[in-house]
């Protein structure tokens, strides 16, 4: 299977635009692509989308750094995320210092940041959104 990618894409279940903004400011994520429900060239079969779910996002790719992620409201409220985390890694002590400290604002802290055996700093936490994010300063970075 050569030239194949595997991308993440998250299912906000309804505040994928929250999440967007919140990426944008907390982490610098650019948003690339961004399609609505009601702008889709094909209409979802009858009773696929959850009613006032018209003007949600059905689409969006956005940059956080080298790598690219996928994003939706999906066709209901609410989001149930499980079973994996996306791994950030910075060069620096201070980078990893300010994204924890603001994916852990409105979310939960699962294990402070420290230094560990493979890092100068390493900490695992889950957003506002329920996204679980490690975040480590690889090896050979300056502390």
């Amino acid at each position: 299977m050569p030239n194949t990618i595997i991308q993440p894409y998250l299912f906000f279940g309804g505040r994928c635009e929250e999440a967007l903004d919140f990426y944008r400011t907390a982490l610098g994520a650019q948003v690339e692509m961004l399609l609505r429900h009601k702008d889709s060239p094909e209409p979802p079969p009858p009773g696929m989308l959850q009613a006032g779910f018209d003007n949600k996002i059905m689409h969006a790719a956005f940059r956080i750094g080298g790598s690219t992620l996928m994003a939706s409201d999906g066709c209901q409220e609410g989001a149930n995320f499980g079973g994996f985390s996306l791994s950030l890694t910075v060069p620096a002590v201070t980078e990893a210092e300010r994204a924890f400290a603001v994916l852990a604002d409105g979310g939960q802290v699962q294990m402070p940041l420290t230094k560990t055996f493979w890092s100068p700093c390493f900490g695992m936490v889950t957003d506002r959104f329920g996204i679980s994010w490690m975040i480590n300063v690889a090896a050979d970075s300056p502390q």
